[in-house]
């Protein structure tokens, strides 16, 4: 039996920043932990923390599960009962990447366990095939700005450092929304002129990022293809895109699919208060109550701890202290 216990931090992401739609991601400084051991019992073994993870399943068909499956089936390996345990701070279909961030944590607890066989650049690929597109689970897994591109075939990235003075705020909606449901709400066709103004306008945050021009973020932000066919499913939307600017912001966006939004903010600002009460303010004016979190972008992908035990102790790890005794003080609730 491999008497090992690993413990994987995963940063949540958004995805897009605008104009980047499928390609432009940067990790944020909220987090989800996996854990993950061969079953001591001969059995699988699930327990779920944080809001919404009730209505998961707990069974070999979890998403955790099948992608552990997937790590030890390119490896050659064979791990078929395991105790998972799994704590979220980061609220599922929101647009911060909570799909990505199980994908990857899952990938990288299970390569871990089996003595981390395959390379972060095999991982990517396996979590690129896993979640459709590679902005989100890019950004977990190497931390920073993440620009990428794939084919459908391969994934490509090239990682930018956050410059320091980055900070973020999002407003996350009190109510859910599927990528699926946001994705239906894009045309199958887009004029070319549209498609001009968004490679330019991503081109130009790139650049802005990579320089650290931040005063460019507010034009660069702009965007044609996906955000004013989904402002009519987030009341309030497009008021905030529109005047987060003049509130302080250095740019705002919908964050993935959405509904949270994302305001980019200089972290010296003084309007930092100002921008957060538009925020609200905007979206209960439509009935929509929002919770606001200010955060930094994560320079790290996922952190890994790994516990060792020796064989012939026989007892496993056991469960005298649970995945949240291990993470207490680090998370938000």
């Amino acid at each position: 039996m491999n008497d090992r216990k690993v413990i994987v931090k995963v940063p949540a992401s958004t995805a897009n920043l605008g104009p980047g739609f499928d390609t432009l991601g940067m990790a944020l400084s909220l987090y989800a932990w996996i854990e993950m051991s061969e079953s001591v019992s001969g059995e699988t073994s699930f327990q779920l923390y944080g809001d919404g993870m009730d209505g998961l399943p707990q069974d070999k068909s979890n998403l955790i599960y099948k992608v552990a499956q997937l790590v030890f089936k390119e490896a050659g390996v064979k791990v078929p009962e395991l105790r998972i345990a799994m704590y979220s701070d980061i609220p599922l279909a929101r647009g911060l990447g909570s799909s990505a961030t199980a994908i990857v944590g899952a990938l990288v607890a299970a390569n871990a366990l089996i003595g981390s066989p395959l390379s972060d650049q095999k991982l990517f690929q396996l979590a690129t095939e896993l979640e459709g597109h590679p902005d989100n689970v890019g950004a977990s897994l190497f931390g920073g700005i993440v620009v990428s591109a794939w084919d459908g075939s391969e994934a490509q990235h090239v990682r930018i450092e956050p410059n320091s003075r980055l900070e973020t705020l999002v407003a996350i909606p009190a109510f859910q929304l599927s990528t699926e449901k946001a994705r239906h709400a894009l045309p199958s066709q887009i004029a070319m002129a549209d498609a001009v103004f968004n490679v330019g306008r991503s081109s130009l945050l790139v650049a802005a990022l990579a320089s650290g021009e931040l005063g460019l973020i507010r034009h660069a932000m702009q965007d044609r293809l996906h955000q004013p066919y989904r402002a009519a499913l987030i009341p309030g939307m497009a008021e905030i895109l529109e005047r987060a600017a003049d509130f302080g912001a250095l740019g705002a966006a919908l964050s993935g699919a959405g509904p949270t939004l994302i305001a980019f903010v200089d972290a010296d600002s003084p309007d930092k208060t100002e921008l957060e009460g538009f925020l609200k303010g905007t979206l209960a004016k439509e009935g929509i109550d929002a919770e606001t979190l200010w955060l930094s972008p994560c320079t790290s992908g996922p952190v890994v701890t790994v516990e060792e035990r020796p064989v012939s102790s026989g007892a496993g790890f056991g469960d005298s202290a649970t995945l949240l005794d291990r993470i207490k003080g680090e998370i938000i609730a």
